[in-house]
């Protein structure tokens, strides 16, 4: 019995047995060499992500390249079983793959997308991994860019998987690329108290964490005059990794520099007047009538 005989020679023979031992041998073969070739494609990709790494290629162009090989690879090998053990003609292959390229291409047009922008992504480089980026109302780490998705992980640890095609369709913003960033506080204080007294308490309190940047040098604005506060912009400079622990920080250090100063921090609040209409029809506030 030869393994690797046309599938129609055997089909057209007359012991059933025959033929169920053959196709069974064949689907054996298929598998076994389905199996180690998937091992050997990914064996290939992770020695052509180190030459990559070796050839000092971008690490997220590394990758992106590692992991599209990988995928060429499965194919060449799907290609090549249905040709050995099965009797499937490249050129018949071809013909069917594309003919059903197209409608496998037209109905799953949003994977194809995703293809696309990952392919953009590692092309223009709006971000690398080990970035800081913020996406779509999500910001993490990014820690793979694979040829669907690209996934971030998050402050608190959760994962992210974030399609190609949102993120080159939504505004990238990327926190990673400077060595610092700027901490702005608003804060409103009341229209009795001194402005410059103030501006120097929450200066001194910048000056004092050793997180806050001597450059750009920390400064307190009047941003606007409110309806019930006089609204101060506080701000400073600070490491990447230090943004969030000094913007609390300061919050709370602020508030309590405002409370030993005698700054007050004011509630937002209305004034209402209530009037009354006497019997002359003449109209009368509300203590005026009790007074009389």
């Amino acid at each position: 019995m030869n393994l690797f005989e046309p599938l129609g020679d055997i089909t057209q023979a007359d012991n059933w047995s025959e033929i169920a031992l053959s196709v069974g041998l064949r689907l054996a073969g298929a598998m076994v060499a389905l199996y180690l070739g998937a091992r050997m494609a990914k064996w290939t990709a992770r020695l052509a992500s180190r030459a990559l790494a070796t050839a000092q290629v971008e690490a997220t162009a590394a990758q992106f390249l590692a992991r599209l090989a990988y995928v060429l690879l499965l194919v060449v090998l799907a290609l090549a079983i249905l040709q050995l053990f099965f009797g499937v003609q490249p050129a018949s292959m071809f013909a069917v793959l594309g003919a059903a390229g197209l409608a496998v291409g037209l109905a799953l047009k949003d994977s194809l997308s995703n293809v696309a922008s990952g392919v953009m992504l590692v092309t223009l480089k709006p971000f690398r991994v080990g970035d800081v980026v913020e996406i779509a109302a999500q910001t993490g780490k990014v820690e793979t860019i694979t040829i669907f998705q690209t996934r971030l992980r998050g402050a608190d640890n959760q994962t992210v998987s974030l399609p190609n095609s949102l993120i080159t369709a939504a505004p990238i913003i990327n926190r990673s690329p400077g060595t610092m960033r700027r901490v702005e506080l608003v804060i409103g204080i009341d229209y009795g108290d001194n402005i410059d007294a103030a501006r120097q308490a929450a200066l001194d309190v910048m000056h004092a964490d050793p997180r806050v940047l001597a450059e750009p040098s920390p400064d307190v604005l009047v941003y606007d005059l409110a309806a019930s506060s006089v609204n101060l912009g506080i701000r400073c400079h600070v490491d990447n990794d230090d943004w969030f622990a000094v913007k609390c920080a300061l919050l709370e250090r602020i508030k309590k520099a405002f409370d030993a100063n005698g700054i007050h921090i004011p509630y937002p609040q209305q004034d209402m007047h209530l009037f009354v209409r006497n019997a002359e029809g003449a109209r009368t506030s509300i203590g005026e009538a009790f007074t009389r």
